[in-house]
């Protein structure tokens, strides 16, 4: 009789649901980028036997690499906030109408092209009639790949800047579905900017590529756009993960801004590679305000005589925001020049990680180089962790330098402005805008930079509500 006890409460008690399996910080927070998925890419596309075996080759080093794999500072890296296994990559991509159409874009408009990525499809693809006839091309990387098949090839396997030990721009490398592409050749001269807008959103993930090329003494501005889409779902994570190549022949002159507005469910990779020629001059504006995880990586190449680089970044975060931005700037030429700031706000529990690597070879005599990372907590529960570096090969440079610090308001700051006569709340909104203004000011068209300031402030405000609801609980 007892065993029969025995068996009857064994079989009644219920099974435990299985356990999901436990996440280290620098796991990725899919598993569908694999073989499986590049050959489907590949297949979908018709793509030639090169384009194939490029992107398994990227994918073995994909496999290969860890997330964050420096030795100079512990790896901050957190992706644990992000869950997108369900998030399944678009295996195709729209290139059919990828040509700008230079008869649609008004002579009078405040731009000189636009690109707009909607999704996995392509919404809007204009240009200027007298950038067209200068011979620059604004089109999908697909489009490029089948108009001029060499150019193409050169720029997506060939003249590829990759660092070795970037993970996530190697997924890029195997994995991408769309991608844009800007070509402005020697010698002109595009007045007006240029803006290449990526709108995502849905559940879905979106592995893409932008390539830029202007060749020697040629001069661009370009607005690189993040906003969300009508397609979103709330609550439901997607994950955009954006790798851009820039290359600048002798000479050329870019002015590159980047503006993040994507939702509080999105995840966001962005890789961005430069390679600067002889004496060309590329500036940085990049502003990360959206997303609920932002992983930021720019690597700069300082590859020919007298080259230079200004980058500045901002992160204004609240509520569980979570931004880790790293930037590696590497003087090869002789008397380069690096001026690199990054400087973050953080409201609620939001986090952020800034961590820079300034490398002076010895071949780069004469450098004049700088990296500053500065925090701004505005809340006791956020949390902000700044690691310049810097190595040096090379003794005779002009400046080598760094600088850091993380904190709360300046007290001496509020008092000098509270004698004016100015509120306390408004003191703090002047001295936190101010503080990421340098920013927006570099922003080459207007209307974007005055969206920019009325997110800062909506984003101020919204903290300003939150943090008077929790005090009045």
């Amino acid at each position: 009789m007892s065993d029969a006890v025995t068996e009857t409460a064994e079989t009644s008690t219920p099974a435990r649901a299985a356990r999901a399996p436990r996440r280290a910080p620098g796991d990725l927070p899919f598993t569908f980028v694999d073989a499986a998925l590049v050959t489907a890419i590949s297949d979908r596309h018709d793509e030639p036997a090169w384009l194939r075996e490029d992107r398994l080759a990227a994918l073995a080093q994909f496999d290969a690499l860890p997330v964050e794999s420096s030795m100079l500072y512990t790896p901050y890296v957190d992706l644990r906030a992000a869950s997108l296994d369900a998030a399944l990559p678009y295996p195709t991509a729209q290139d059919g109408a990828a040509v700008a159409d230079a008869a649609a874009h008004g002579a009078d408009a405040p731009t000189a092209g636009l690109l707009e990525l909607r999704e996995d499809t392509i919404a809007v693809a204009t240009l200027d009639p007298a950038a067209e006839a200068a011979g620059v091309r604004l089109m999908t990387l697909g489009q490029l790949l089948m108009t001029d098949h060499p150019l193409g090839r050169r720029l997506v396997a060939e003249d590829v800047a990759l660092p070795a030990d970037d993970k996530l721009a190697w997924m890029g490398r195997a994995a991408w579905t769309q991608g844009a592409a800007l070509v402005v050749p020697a010698g002109v001269r595009v007045e007006r900017p240029i803006v290449i807008r990526w709108a995502v959103g849905a559940p879905r993930t979106t592995i893409a590529r932008t390539v830029i090329v202007l060749g020697d003494g040629a001069e661009a501005s370009v607005v690189e756009e993040l906003v969300t889409s009508d397609g979103g779902v709330a609550g439901e994570q997607s994950l955009l993960s954006l790798t851009t190549e820039i290359h600048l022949g002798a000479h050329a002159r870019l002015a590159m801004s980047s503006l993040q507005e994507t939702g509080p469910d999105q995840v966001v990779f962005q890789q961005r590679l430069a390679r600067i020629g002889e004496a060309a001059d590329l500036r940085w504006a990049l502003a990360q305000l959206g997303g609920r995880l932002v992983r930021s990586r720019v690597d700069n190449v300082l590859a020919g005589d007298r080259s230079v680089v200004e980058q500045t970044e901002i992160v204004f975060g609240n509520a569980d925001q979570l931004h880790d931005l790293t930037s590696y700037t590497r003087h090869v030429g002789r008397d380069t020049s690096g001026q690199l700031l990054s400087k973050g706000v953080l409201l609620d529990n939001a986090r952020s990680y800034m961590k820079g690597l300034i490398s002076i070879e010895k071949t780069a005599i004469g450098t004049d180089s700088y990296l500053g990372e500065f925090g701004m907590n505005l809340s006791k529960k956020a949390r902000a962790v700044a690691i310049p570096s810097l190595e040096i090969d090379q003794p005779d440079c002009r400046r080598a330098a760094h600088s850091s610090s993380v904190g709360p308001i300046d007290d001496a700051q509020l008092f000098y402005l509270e004698s004016r006569g100015i509120s306390p709340d408004e003191a703090r909104k002047f001295i936190v805008l101010g503080f990421l203004e340098p920013v927006v000011a570099r922003v080459p068209l207007e209307e974007a930079q005055d969206r920019l300031r009325d997110a800062l402030e909506a984003k101020w405000a919204a903290g300003f509500v939150a943090a008077g609801a929790a005090t009045a609980a």
